[in-house]
């Protein structure tokens, strides 16, 4: 017998699957407030994403902030069902591809070519472990092997591998694993707006938080090998956003200092925060600044398939170029620079280009603080920002199953929103239209309001 209910596939997944981030028991209460409802879908297209049982759901958060173009989207179908045909995979490991020398040399083109050499894995940790080895090693490689220690914001997050818990700062996922972790320090005041002092600007913030992290390095910079920045949005410490003026800084301390930065735009890369790199709202001199290393996973293959790069400078990549092969950078994945993957990302860029998607994307933005306008007068709601794509707001409230009752609340007014505690934020598909917007507006108006009834 076939099976093609939510009621068969919930039963399967329930058995079989162990979901990631996930309180399994939550999926299996039915009765109790903290019940995460486990939602079985049968097929996406477009910002809608469609249940074995017909019900819809908007994807107001690009599954995980991956899906750029929407499901299904097909330009970039067209393209992976084309490289289907010529070349699924090959190792990376002595060999190479169209795919992947094209995309290395369009990701160095829009650095200006100040990031030229580009190392491919699966995800966003792995990227992060990635650029933390390369600092580490190039330190070793120059000579300087004490400079072997790094650093990372208040309210970081750089994935969960046990390299990457290293430079994250959200005791959630770090906690039950601090024996196995690497110590790394977390630089204060942080650079989150939402800690503004009566009379601070953003810009004041930033320049606040830089000051400490200029007495950190003036005090530790000899032993410091890199400084790991999420810039312009520390996402999963709850859509913290903070101003282009402490980049800046950062930028002219990490020089001043000797200390590589690490730009992880992971999750706020590829046109998110309005530009289609974040660290570019931060100039010197008019120009934007440019990180040593930089990570990027997420959006780059528009939601399709596994990839991250991290992107490195010359004077990092020539560093390792021997003829020993122990300074060589030996870290490997097997599914490196993927085909596939990497024809997924052309693609997606190559719709960036044709539809001038950073231009479209400001005007969607607009549409989207217009839509959550009106919360900003709910008695309840605190910090309404915005950054591009990036919508979010903080909710007063103390009851503790706050973010699953929104949750369930928003799919049955046909969204998903999947709330971080209690801030609810917004960063739909690139692709999504007026109406889906109001759509969204809406959706988070009637969640929050039956949620703080309920």
């Amino acid at each position: 017998m076939k099976t093609s209910s939510n009621q068969d596939w919930l039963a399967r997944s329930q058995a079989a699957v162990w979901h990631p981030c996930t309180q399994m028991q939550h999926h299996a209460q039915t009765a109790s407030p903290s019940h995460l409802p486990l939602v079985p879908i049968a097929r996406g297209s477009g910002a809608w994403l469609y249940d074995f049982d017909g019900k819809r759901y908007l994807d107001g958060i690009s599954s995980w902030w991956t899906n750029l173009f929407g499901h299904a989207n097909p330009r970039i179908n067209a393209a992976l069902k084309d490289q289907l045909e010529t070349l699924e995979h090959v190792m990376l490991a002595g060999f190479t591809h169209q795919p992947v020398v094209e995309l290395s040399e369009r990701l160095s083109a829009l650095t200006g070519g100040t990031l030229g050499h580009a190392f491919y894995a699966s995800d966003g940790a792995s990227a992060t472990e990635i650029a933390l080895k390369m600092s580490f090693h190039y330190w070793r490689n120059v000579g300087r092997p004490e400079k072997a220690e790094f650093l990372c914001l208040a309210g970081s997050y750089h994935g969960e591998t046990v390299g990457a818990l290293a430079v994250t700062d959200v005791a959630l996922f770090k906690d039950a694993y601090a024996p196995l972790v690497r110590h790394a320090a977390h630089v204060l005041p942080s650079p989150d707006f939402r800690l503004a002092e009566p009379g601070e600007t953003p810009a004041d913030v930033a320049r606040r938080a830089a000051a400490g992290l200029a007495d950190w390095l003036e005090k530790n910079g000899t032993r410091t090998a890199a400084l790991i920045v999420e810039p312009l949005v520390q996402g999963a410490a709850g859509m913290a956003m903070y101003a282009p003026e402490y980049l800046r800084l950062a930028r002219q301390l990490c020089d001043q200092h000797e200390v590589h930065l690490i730009c992880d735009e992971i999750a706020v890369g590829c046109g998110r925060t309005g530009t289609f790199f974040a660290h570019e709202q931060a100039e010197i001199d008019g120009k934007p600044i440019r990180p040593d290393l930089m990570c990027l996973s997420k959006g780059i293959s528009g939601g399709y398939l596994p990839l991250s790069i991290v992107l490195s400078s010359d004077t990092i990549y020539n560093a390792f170029l021997d003829d020993s092969v122990a300074r060589a950078f030996l870290h490997s994945h097997s599914y490196t620079g993927n085909a596939l993957a990497c024809r997924a990302a052309l693609a997606t860029l190559d719709i960036f280009a044709e539809d001038d998607t950073i231009a479209v994307n400001r005007q969607k933005s607009a549409k989207i603080a217009n839509a959550l306008a009106p919360l900003a007068d709910h008695p309840q709601v605190r910090h309404l920002r915005q950054r591009g794509m990036i919508a979010a707001f903080d909710v007063i409230s103390d009851d503790p199953h706050f973010s699953r009752r929104f949750y369930r609340a928003a799919l049955q007014r046909e969204a998903l929103i999947r709330p971080m505690g209690n801030t609810i934020y917004l960063m739909p598909p690139y692709i999504v239209s007026d109406e889906e917007i109001a759509h969204l507006g809406e959706a988070v108006a009637g969640a929050l309001a039956a949620t703080l009834a309920g």
